[in-house]
């Protein structure tokens, strides 16, 4: 199948043994082939529009910001149609999403939907919610689990069972700064 859609994400494959099985059930994406992550901008630009040119561009603004440490430290809701896991700090992956959509302002997260965009790994979304809660407690019980950011993945695929959604690209965040005494 030939790519209709592009995101950038931060895989977190710690992540998987607690919700793996969750997402195989209530998080489409899973379905698609996308692994647990959380995401910088989806939809980023039709695959088509990923040019070279653009690829530079987030290099250049991925890169500008230094890798981190992150942990999924609680379960976090969207009302009660959406369970997921919340990252502490969330301020560098709002960071993230900052310089890409600062980049490419015709690549809003969600496609604007949301003015204030959490940073989240869903667990699941759209199923009823016994099921989710009982996914989330699950989920809570291999928390915290701690993750390197060094990368952001550009991933392409189709929005539908079996995508298969891959990576394209990735784009390496700064090497942290040593200080000099």
């Amino acid at each position: 199948m030939t790519p209709t859609r592009t995101a950038l994400i931060v895989p977190v494959p710690q992540a998987e043994p607690a919700v793996a099985r969750h997402r195989a059930r209530l998080d489409a994406a899973a379905s698609w082939g996308v692994p647990a992550h959380i995401t910088v901008v989806y939809p980023f630009l039709a695959p088509g529009q990923v040019t070279a040119t653009v690829l530079d561009g987030l290099r250049e603004a991925i890169g500008a910001l230094p890798r981190f440490t992150a942990a999924l430290t609680h379960v976090g809701w969207f009302g009660t149609t959406v369970a997921w896991l919340a990252p502490t700090p969330s301020g560098p992956f709002q960071a993230l999403t900052h310089a890409v959509t600062a980049r490419f302002p015709e690549a809003q997260p969600y496609e604007g939907a949301h003015p204030d965009v959490v940073p989240h790994l869903t667990i699941g979304h759209d199923h009823p919610y016994d099921a989710l809660r009982a996914a989330a407690d699950d989920a809570a019980t291999h928390l915290p689990l701690a993750t390197e950011v060094t990368a952001v993945h550009l991933i392409q695929g189709v929005p539908a069972p079996g995508g298969p959604w891959h990576t394209a690209a990735h784009f390496p965040l700064a090497a942290p700064q040593i200080s000099s005494s």
